[in-house]
């Protein structure tokens, strides 16, 4: 019989040895899905983290999922830089909770890791399969932009937000916005090349308090959000800024639009892609998942219409498939594009999109990569609890 010669005690095993004695990796314990919400749910707190932090300064971006970033929200699921999104913005965390929440994401990726040097096609560790709900990307023809008719566009839309009547928060009660969502997914086929798929539209709810100290999400489309949602509650009242705001909050900014644009690039300076385009993803987030004053509605849409690059686009479509006009401004480092959508008729705002205007990332020209469409905003007595005709939200566990 051949026996293996013994090794000297302090000679070590190589690494081909050693993987010979240990047992092969099982399946991974979370599905890529879960992994992409908890990589999302981490980079979320880093950026609430960053604004409590870093005083007078913008964190951000969905947007991007921000259907992220600015690209929009990304609320939970999406992308950093796709929104992600971009979620309602919400108080910072404490760093207690970054910290477990980069532990789960690490543990998350380790065992997805072993998973893959097993498994998938040829052993390249790759998936063989988008992530659990993802659809294929749709892709558009790139309308061009233009300035003229933008003058005329904003005036309008200015004229109807500063006349909009819109809900005014009592004691205690709290403000609702209902959306329907998607954003870009991250996956790349077992052939190494990256396709651009994203969630399924869902709906997504958020409530808030005036002061923003309590609130709750709901989006139990995303595995990182239990069904019965998550709590926004921030128990010690963080700082409120422009990146993470409340409505009290907004009530104290200025109307007026060069007044406000001034204080959008101040505190912005330094974030995102450049001053221009974080000027524009930081109004885009006020817009997305608020209630905000008509008066600065109206402020804020002319202040956007200063800012160098921004456009008017003839048609786009919200998540809801409505059609409209849209105020929208290309990100020069991805060469993404954000647009705001208004209703053609009472120029309302409808939603947002994002569009891919040239290959870019793995992402080919005219991929569209979020979508949201805000459906209800309201006030309510309490959280989890639906304006009229809507329904209740399932009890508190």
């Amino acid at each position: 019989m051949i026996r293996t010669p013994r090794r000297r005690r302090e000679e070590p095993l190589d690494h081909a040895e050693l993987a010979r004695l240990l047992p092969a990796p099982g399946d991974p314990e979370l599905s890529s899905d879960r992994l992409n919400g908890l990589e999302e749910h981490l980079m979320t707190e880093i950026r609430n983290l960053t604004s409590d932090t870093a005083p007078d300064a913008s964190p951000h971006t969905a947007s991007d999922t921000s259907p992220g970033a600015s690209t929009g929200a990304p609320p939970v699921g999406a992308p950093a830089r796709n929104r992600a999104p971009r979620p309602a913005r919400r108080p910072g965390r404490r760093p207690v909770l970054v910290g477990v929440a980069a532990a789960l994401v690490l543990a998350a990726a380790g065992i997805a890791g072993l998973a893959g040097s097993s498994g998938g096609s040829g052993g390249s560790g790759r998936a063989v399969a988008p992530p659990a709900g993802a659809v294929p990307a749709p892709v558009v023809q790139v309308v061009r932009g233009s300035t003229a008719g933008l003058a005329g566009a904003v005036a309008e839309i200015s004229g109807a937000a500063a006349r909009a009547e819109l809900p005014e928060p009592g004691p205690g009660q709290f403000l609702y916005v209902r959306s329907e969502v998607s954003w870009l997914v991250s996956w790349e086929g077992a052939d190494g090349k990256n396709r651009s798929y994203v969630d399924e539209i869902h709906p997504r709810e958020v409530w808030m308090s005036p002061d923003g100290d309590k609130g709750w999400l709901m989006e139990p489309y995303k595995e990182a959000v239990d069904r019965d949602g998550i709590t926004l509650d921030d128990p010690e009242g963080g700082v409120r800024t422009l990146n993470s705001p409340s409505y009290d909050y907004l009530r104290t900014l200025p109307t007026d639009p060069g007044l406000l644009l001034k204080k959008i690039y101040d505190e912005t300076g330094g974030m995102g892609n450049g001053p221009d385009q974080q000027a524009f993803s930081t109004i885009g987030d006020l817009l997305r998942e608020q209630v905000v004053p008509p008066k600065l509605a109206a402020g804020l849409y002319r202040a956007a219409a200063r800012i160098p690059g921004v456009v008017l686009v003839d048609d786009s479509v919200d998540a809801a498939g409505r059609h409209g006009v849209a105020i929208a401004r290309t990100d020069e480092a991805d060469g993404a594009r954000t647009e705001w959508i208004f209703d053609r008729e009472t120029y309302t705002y409808l939603g947002e999109r994002t569009v891919q205007t040239r290959d870019a990332e793995g992402i080919e020209a005219g991929t569209v990569r979020g979508r949201t469409a805000v459906t209800d905003r309201a006030v309510v007595d309490a959280v989890k609890q639906r304006p009229a005709g809507l329904g209740d939200a399932p009890p508190s566990a």
